[in-house]
C-alpha cells in the first residue's frame, strides 16, 4: 500500500506510542533486549513494541540496502520479525509491509555494542538504521553503548544504557518529532559512555568528532589449507579526540547526543568552489 511522508506530532503525555525497533548486531543481540526494555518504558501501558531486526549481525554495513537482490523475512513471534538484510532494509520491511499502513510514532535502532562515535558513525549499521527512518519522514535515534575497562567488573555492560536511554529519549522527542521542513530530516546519534550506570556524569549535545590514530585496516591470515584471507580490524577506540565532541565526552563520562541529517554536501566548502563554475 503507497505510503505518504509525513511528520509525527509529539504524543501528549498520557498517550501510548508505536515504537520500531531494530538493530545491526542481529535480532539475538543483548543490547536489542536493553532497547527493547527502554521502548517499553516510552511506548506506555498500552503502546505498542515491533521489532524488525537482521536474523545476522550486519555490524558495519552503514546505509547498505539490499537493491539488488531480494531478503528472506520470517516471523519470530507476535511483533517481531528477522530479515536477511541490513538495518535500514529492516526499516523499510516494517514500513512497507509488516506494519502496514499504521506507520510509528518513533524508530529506535540499538543498543549496538560498542561506540558509533566519531569515525565509526560512517560505518556504522546503527546510525543506517536511524538514518532510513528520518528519510522515510520518521523520527529516529541511533543507540549505541561504549565498552571500555571501566567495564569489565560490571554484570551488564549495557546498563548505562538501560538506566539513562528511556530519559534521554523522553528529553529529546519534542525536537525529533517537531516538524521539521528540510529535505533531509533530522535523526540523533546517542552514545552512552564506557562507564557504570551511577558514574554517567550527565548529556552533552556535541558535534561528530574524529580520533586522530585510530583506522580501519585490513589484516592478512592463511587459513589451515593455505588460502589467503583478510581480516578487518578497527583502531583504538581509547583514543584522544578533540574537545567537545561525541567520543571526547564519553570517556569523559557523559551521554554524548549528536544531531544529524543524511546530507552529505561539504557546505563550508561551497563558495571557495565558485570560481570553477
Amino acid at each position: 500500500m503507497p505510503q505518504t511522508r509525513r511528520s509525527p506530532i509529539t504524543p501528549p503525555k498520557g498517550v501510548n506510542m508505536r515504537i520500531l525497533l531494530t538493530n545491526d548486531d542481529g535480532i539475538n543481540a543483548p543490547g536489542l533486549k536493553t532497547l527493547e526494555a527502554i521502548a517499553a518504558d516510552l511506548a506506555g501501558p498500552d503502546g505498542e513494541v515491533w521489532v524488525v531486526a537482521p536474523a545476522f549481525e550486519q555490524s558495519g554495513v552503514g546505509h547498505c540496502i539490499s537493491y539488488t537482490h531480494p531478503m528472506m523475512i520470517s516471523e519470530m513471534g507476535p511483533r517481531r520479525w528477522a530479515t536477511e538484510g541490513s538495518p535500514a532494509d529492516c526499516v523499510l520491511a516494517a514500513l512497507w509491509d509488516v506494519m502496514g499502513d499504521a506507520r510509528p510514532d518513533l524508530v529506535l535502532s540499538g543498543v549496538n555494542r560498542g561506540n558509533n562515535s566519531a569515525e565509526n558513525s560512517l560505518y556504522s549499521g546503527t546510525l543506517g538504521g536511524a538514518m532510513e527512518a528520518a528519510l522515510q519522514g520518521l523520527p529516529a535515534f541511533a543507540l549505541s553503548q561504549y565498552y571500555g575497562p571501566k567495564l569489565a567488573g560490571v554484570s551488564d555492560p549495557f546498563e548505562a544504557a538501560a538506566v539513562h536511554g528511556a530519559d534521554v529519549i523522553r528529553r529529546l522527542l519534542p525536537h525529533a518529532t517537531a516538524q521539521d521542513s528540510a529535505d533531509y530530516r533530522l535523526f540523533f546519534n546517542v552514545n552512552f559512555p564506557p562507564v557504570p550506570a551511577a558514574d554517567v556524569r550527565g548529556t552533552r549535545v556535541v558535534r561528530q568528532g574524529f580520533r586522530d590514530g585510530p583506522r580501519f585496516g585490513a589484516e592478512p591470515h592463511l587459513s589451515p589449507a593455505g588460502r589467503r584471507f583478510l581480516w578487518i580490524r578497527g583502531g583504538d577506540q581509547q583514543a584522544a579526540c578533540a574537545p567537545d565532541t561525541d567520543a571526547a565526552v564519553n570517556l569523559e563520562g557523559y551521554i554524548s547526543v549528536t544531531p544529524m541529517r543524511a546530507d552529505l554536501t561539504a557546505h563550508d566548502a561551497l563558495d571557495a568552489l565558485r570560481e570553477i563554475e
